[in-house]
């Protein structure tokens, strides 16, 4: 609840009200508790204090609670019951202005990023790869932008591993061994990711972050992300909000401490961004948690306990919401002890007694003062909603969708030419290329083949002759010599074997030009 006197007014103690310095808002912040102990209801009065104040949030909905953000708040026994206890005579109840989103584009505006802006490291993580399969992707990735070939959705991925792979030993000695089975566990990873339908997910056109920092009539506008069905697939749910905040940070620019942040960033369950993280992923959430600050964003955790943070990012996160935990086995009992020891002590009593004891709506809160020290923890009870509390209809939905400033924005894909379109038509041309090649080669084959033509035949025919007439006239001419015998005819011996072989070859071309004929008539 926004007050010109309090500021971010979200809490009240025996002391007074408690509330968020606006210029320490962008410290980061955390939302812890059991299950069932106000969590989410102290989220919707965080967000909807920040939208009073003109700063947009973006926060995912779990359940469908959140959804009701959107609606007027109605009183109620409870509400009348606490509103001498935080001073309020009036409750002013309000709803904010709301986009729902949804990765899978079905509960809401569809929100897409490409395989290139996801990154071979978020990408890894989302596929479970081993270092080596890492290492291979991140080749895949350099290779690709080194031939100039977009990678927008999974099938451009998916093509150029398969043309890695086929030309493998041509980039082994610049990138390294490139291996058929890792590039197979690769491609069956993302088959699985297929499946599970992060299809939708990837591609064109790109989620634009600037969607998220809007106003709406002086209030900033809750970007409500549906995440019951992406909360299935815990590595994609906690891929995709972690991409959101690489993509904020890269993309927002420098503006230091404002008096309020610009965004505000609510990471539900955040104990999944941080489960079976590799280490150098984790040096790179701390990186980016500790420098986006700089940018004007705030993040809050939202988590069971402070123990799913790790230290050195939860000691980043300056303003401290702690609702109930239970403590009934030794390991609970620790959990209460570390959330107990992330406090500043309170004299008046003792920290982790008070966090066993806390009711419903009640919790130790601590903010961070206009000078960036922690405040003396305080046992308060957390303000009531404005908005309504619980779920709104489909029909509620569908209304909010249809008038949102960007209906029809991100509804239709794009499918513009990128690695697949290029790699497919370089085979098609390569194959072309294989066939007429092939095809060539089988015409010079069957002309080898073929029968001599009839001029070939005559030309055959001649040359017999012309040979065996030669041969009898020098047999002939031969055989006189040597006889000595003398012809008394005026014909001599030899010109009549000259007349008879040519008459021979005469009727030998004759006879091949016949047949040839007859030949061709036949066919």
């Amino acid at each position: 609840m926004l007050d010109k006197e309090r500021g971010l007014y979200i809490a009240h103690c025996a002391n007074g009200a408690l509330s968020i310095t606006g210029k320490m808002a962008n410290r980061h912040g955390l939302i812890a508790g059991a299950t069932g102990t106000g969590k989410t209801v102290t989220l919707q009065v965080m967000a909807e204090t920040f939208c009073q104040a003109g700063v947009p949030c973006f926060m995912a909905d779990m359940k469908g609670d959140l959804s009701g953000i959107s609606q007027t708040g109605k009183m109620s026994g409870f509400i009348e019951k606490r509103m001498p206890e935080f001073g309020i005579e009036n409750p002013q109840f309000q709803p904010c202005p709301v986009r729902f989103y949804d990765v899978f584009g079905e509960q809401g505006h569809p929100m897409r990023a490409t395989i290139s802006q996801m990154g071979p490291m978020l990408l890894s993580r989302l596929l479970q790869l081993n270092e080596t399969q890492d290492g291979v992707l991140n080749i895949v990735f350099r290779i690709a932008d080194d031939r100039g070939l977009l990678l927008l959705d999974l099938k451009d991925l998916q093509a150029m591993l398969d043309w890695v792979s086929k030309h493998a030993k041509q980039y082994t000695t610049k990138y390294g061994n490139i291996s058929a089975q890792t590039i197979g566990a690769i491609q069956r990873a993302l088959l699985q990711l297929e499946t599970q339908g992060a299809n939708k997910f990837f591609g064109e056109p790109s989620f634009d972050i600037y969607d998220l920092i809007q106003t709406e009539g002086g209030k900033g506008v809750m970007s409500v992300l549906a995440a019951d069905k992406l909360m299935m697939q815990p590595k994609l749910y906690s891929t995709y909000l972690l991409w959101l905040l690489s993509e904020l940070y890269s993309t927002l620019p420098e503006v230091g401490d404002l008096e309020l942040p610009k965004l505000v960033f609510f990471f539900d369950e955040a104990h999944m961004l941080f489960t079976d993280t590799s280490k150098a992923l984790l040096d790179k959430i701390e990186q980016v948690i500790r420098l986006i600050r700089s940018k004007g964003v705030g993040i809050y955790f939202i988590t069971q306990s402070p123990t799913d943070i790790p230290e050195n990012i939860l000691g980043q996160l300056g303003n401290r919401v702690q609702h109930a935990l239970r403590a009934y086995t030794p390991k609970d009992q620790k959990a209460v002890k570390t959330a107990a020891d992330t406090f500043r002590a309170n004299p008046e009593f003792k920290t982790d007694e008070a966090i066993m004891n806390l009711e419903t709506g009640e919790a130790l809160v601590s903010f961070l003062d206009a000078k960036g020290a922690p405040g003396i923890v305080e046992r308060a009870k957390i303000l009531f909603p404005l908005s309504q509390i619980g779920a709104i209809t489909e029909g509620q939905r569908l209304d909010i969708i249809k008038q949102s400033r960007i209906a029809g924005k991100y509804d239709t894909p794009i499918d513009r030419e990128s690695a697949f379109e290029i790699i497919m038509a370089e085979a098609e041309e390569q194959m072309k290329a294989q066939e007429e090649e092939a095809a060539a080669k089988e015409e010079e084959k069957a002309k080898g083949k073929q029968k001599p033509g009839m001029m070939s035949k005559v030309w055959k025919a001649i040359i017999t002759a012309v040979t065996g007439t030669l041969a009898t006239i020098l047999g002939t001419y031969i055989s006189d010599k040597v006889t000595g015998k003398k012809t008394k005819s005026k014909t001599s011996a030899t010109g009549r074997v000259v007349k008879n072989a040519t008459s021979a070859a005469t009727r030998s071309i004759t006879k091949e030009l016949t047949r040839d004929i007859l030949g061709n008539l036949v066919k």
